[in-house]
């Protein structure tokens, strides 16, 4: 085990630049009309396209175009109107062609950046340098036999984003809330389903380390294939003790390329790094050059969905949600999907919230469920919220009660159902008068103890009323009864 030096770490900064490839989420793949459908068996999606047979030509996926140029306004980039492709040379078993259909001097995107949000409250805008179009290759597979490699070109042209950062993260915490609002990003717009365990969403990590104050970059590292979000956080500090080590010990950081072991957390020589002019780009010869026309972006912006850093200042400003409520609705967009459809039916927003963050997420936690298969719909929900606002369903009994029966059977309206169950609160003031006397009359002892100034017992009495009544009461009004009545004794 390597002793790294960690009093020395004080001395250098961290300089992180992350490469994230996104995989599309089209049906076909983006040079030919394979199925880019993820899970079947080995090579059941490919062509002579995606074999790389001689004479076989590409076309562009207008989808994929599509997806990008999303990605770009969402990020705050630059949409490049001019595009062109490029073939970048390699030999791996998995790449068929020996070359991979990329772009090289003209991405689609330039510039932009993601706003995250750090642990202290501090706002970071992490620059992103381009993001470029390519296909991915396919996969080789190690471990399905003892002396071979199997190789599945399912993958092979399936449409990639690789959104490249400027060297501008300088922690493992600024790291994973970029992947973290990257990820939101993607899923929000429909382009990715920000898999990473899956392989839809992949991370390279380019790390080195600089003495404090110095503006040159050192030597960099890129660890492969990062697969969470939490292993590209431990690779980077694993990596950034690693090199200072070296660095204190008077030894060189290689430009290498890494491999992370996530069972030991270190990370191991995979090859020597390529620089770029070792894959031979040259402009793709069967590709005509792609110019994006001013309609054709402003029809695509003219779709863009409201992203999470909008509805996020929306719920604070205009709903008035905490900023927790707002912070864990605007992390899922299947929250937000459902969210928006209910404040439509109702405009207690702040109830709205209560309940997504507590009866519907216990629900879901419980069930092991996604929102998006919620039989209740939201105009039902704030059926639910309606009653208690009009003080006819106690709110407990209603999350407790009202809430699973509604889950059972969709088809009755909440006051139906309420209705049906004796949830309803009764309006009998002579009723609730000898509810509250009978819970008295059980703790005479305790009544003393309020008259002597202990007011914590009247938990206690609207505990052993609520009993008595099935939870039909109003909790507020029957409090101020009994403390009339506690007063009068």
């Amino acid at each position: 085990m390597i002793n790294y030096n960690t009093e020395a770490s004080h001395k250098y900064e961290l300089v992180v630049g992350l490469e994230v490839h996104a995989q599309l989420s089209t049906q076909s793949k983006i040079f030919s009309a394979d199925s880019a459908a993820f899970g079947a068996g080995p090579n059941e999606h490919v062509s002579m396209v995606s074999l790389g047979h001689p004479g076989t030509l590409p076309f562009l996926n207008k989808k994929a175009v599509e997806y990008a140029v999303k990605l770009g306004f969402a990020c705050h980039g630059r949409i490049n109107q001019y595009n062109n492709f490029a073939r970048k040379n390699y030999f791996y078993a998995d790449l068929p062609k020996g070359y991979q259909i990329s772009q090289d001097q003209h991405p689609i995107i330039t510039g932009g950046y993601v706003s995250v949000k750090r642990e202290d409250g501090t706002v970071k805008k992490i620059a992103i340098h381009h993001i470029h179009m390519e296909e991915d290759a396919g996969k080789s597979m190690h471990d399905h036999h003892d002396t071979h490699t199997l190789i599945d070109l399912n993958r092979a042209g399936v449409p990639l984003l690789e959104i490249v950062s400027e060297p501008d993260i300088h922690s493992a915490e600024e790291a994973g809330l970029y992947l973290t609002e990257m990820r939101k990003l993607v899923r929000y717009l429909g382009v990715c389903d920000g898999n990473m365990e899956e392989g839809s969403m992949r991370c390279d990590a380019n790390i080195s380390v600089r003495l404090k104050g110095a503006t040159k970059l050192g030597n960099r590292c890129e660890v492969k294939n990062l697969n969470s979000i939490r292993n590209v956080q431990r690779a980077i500090e694993h990596e950034f003790l690693r090199q200072v080590t070296v660095i204190e010990a008077g030894g060189h950081i290689d430009q290498n390329t890494l491999n992370f072991d996530a069972n030991t957390g270190e990370t191991s020589v995979l090859r020597s790094k390529e620089m770029a002019n070792d894959y031979r780009y040259f402009p793709e010869p069967d590709l005509q050059p792609l110019l994006l026309s001013d309609d054709y972006l402003e029809a695509i912006r003219q779709t863009m969905p409201a992203l999470p850093e909008e509805l996020y200042g929306k719920y604070i400003n205009q709903l008035g949600l905490s900023n927790y409520d707002a912070s864990v609705i605007t992390a899922d967009h299947d929250l937000v999907i459902y969210f928006e459809e209910l404040v439509k039916h109702t405009k207690n927003y702040k109830s709205a919230a209560h309940w997504m963050m507590g009866a519907v997420k216990s629900y879901l936690n419980e069930h092991h469920l996604t929102i998006d298969t919620l039989t209740l719909l939201p105009s039902k929900l704030a059926e639910i919220i309606q009653l208690v606002d009009d003080g006819k369903v106690n709110n407990t009994v209603a999350s407790h009660k009202l809430f699973p029966a509604m889950l059972a059977d969709a088809g009755k309206t909440a006051e139906q159902m309420a209705t049906e169950l004796n949830l309803i609160i009764s309006e009998d003031s002579n009723e609730l008068e000898g509810f509250i006397q009978d819970a008295l009359a059980k703790f005479p002892d305790k009544v003393v103890e309020y008259q002597k100034g202990k007011k914590g017992v009247l938990g206690l009495f609207m505990g052993e009323i609520m009993k008595r009544s099935k939870g039909k009461i109003d909790p507020q009004k029957t409090n101020q009864l009994l403390i009339k009545a506690l007063q009068a004794k």
